[in-house]
């Protein structure tokens, strides 16, 4: 695990930051053969609406920008059949190459959970690419649990869900 690890909220200073830490992780999932962004999606102007919009958030470790994630209060997208307010999202969540492997990614989960039950919130929900099995098995080891598979325009995800009022296991 990262030593001086923080999590803050991105500024508009920072946009041009996240838009680059999601585009070199689009770059390395298809250099992989695993793409998952469709193009367009990534775009400066794109990502800076949502930095605007407060929705993203940034991993530093020894003030390195080292990952972001996506973090929000309501997906009418990919959970439309929820309108109750009872459950904050994550999406896009990324992570430097160089800091792969290190546990960041558990530690952003982490901090979501906490984020989520502090907020008052009963459940932590994300989706992922249904065909992506390594995927789908680090959500559930983390204590996830499969909600449904659901059509999304062009994305056939699946759907998670982590109950923060119970402690993890």
């Amino acid at each position: 695990m990262p030593d001086n690890m923080h999590i803050r909220q991105a500024t508009s200073e920072d946009s041009e930051e996240v838009s680059r830490i999601l585009t070199e992780a689009a770059q390395w999932l298809e250099r992989s053969g695993m793409p998952l962004w469709k193009e367009g999606e990534l775009t400066l102007e794109r990502v800076a609406a949502d930095v605007a919009a407060g929705l993203y958030f940034i991993a530093e470790c020894d003030g390195e920008t080292a990952g972001t994630v996506r973090f929000q209060l309501e997906d009418a997208m990919f959970w439309p059949d929820d309108p109750r307010a009872n459950a904050a999202y994550v999406h896009r969540l990324a992570v430097r190459r160089r800091y792969a492997g290190t546990g960041l990614s558990t530690v952003i989960l982490s901090w979501a959970v906490e984020r989520t039950r502090g907020l008052g919130r009963n459940f932590l929900r994300l989706d992922c690419d249904a065909s992506r099995p390594r995927l789908r098995q680090i959500y559930e080891s983390f204590g996830f649990v499969h909600h449904s598979d659901r059509q999304v325009g062009s994305y056939f995800v699946s759907r998670y869900q982590l109950d923060v009022t119970k402690p993890r296991t």
